[in-house]
């Protein structure tokens, strides 16, 4: 290194020793040969101080902050990496878990709409057998009703007549002979009234 500044300044005596002897002339101190020993040791003694300065002091506390930071980022590197896998896994995780509940809530709703409709078809089996049984009840007793409708028609005929011949004669009436007048009225217009 020393070798390299010798050099140096070699080349510079070399090549301003015309400028500095046609400077002299004019005036300019600093390329005086007389002060140049001096000027020489004065720069030497600065940049060695310099030089050791920033060789034995900040270099080594910059090369150690560079090389902290290039240790903390690649932890940070690290630490996101480990996150992004993590995150990735449990965005997988959460994707699995979305699909599956979603399955799970069309098996669910269908399950649920088959034992509706279950359920639906069994009410409306047992209400239709509720109907018809109340359809055939009804059937029975309207059957019975007129099975039984003539003969009560003709006692009521037979009452209201001998009830009506007795205001309007004022003399009891025998009720066999009103029954057999009602019976022949009722055989004749049967087919009328009720069709069968």
């Amino acid at each position: 290194m020393i070798k390299k500044y010798f050099f140096q300044l070699i080349f510079f005596y070399t090549f301003f020793s015309k400028s500095v002897f046609a400077a002299e002339s004019g005036g300019m101190p600093q390329l005086n040969p007389e002060f140049w020993i001096s000027q020489i040791f004065w720069l030497t003694l600065v940049f060695g101080i310099l030089y050791i300065v920033l060789s034995k002091l900040i270099l080594p506390k910059i090369s150690s902050n560079l090389e902290l930071r290039k240790s903390q980022i690649q932890e940070n590197i690290e630490a996101a990496d480990k996150q992004r896998e993590d995150s990735e896994i449990k965005l997988k995780e959460y994707d699995n878990i979305i699909s599956k509940s979603k399955l799970d809530s069309k098996n669910l709703f269908n399950e649920t709409r088959e034992k509706t409709l279950k359920a639906i078809n069994i009410k409306k089996e047992t209400l239709e057998k509720q109907i018809d049984d109340e359809i055939k009840k009804a059937e029975i007793e309207i059957n019975q009703l007129r099975k039984n409708a003539p003969q009560k028609i003709n006692r009521i005929a037979i009452e209201t007549s001998s009830e009506i011949l007795k205001n309007v004669i004022g003399a009891e009436i025998n009720n066999s002979s009103i029954s057999a007048i009602v019976d022949d009225l009722y055989k004749k217009n049967e087919n009328k009234y009720y069709g069968d």
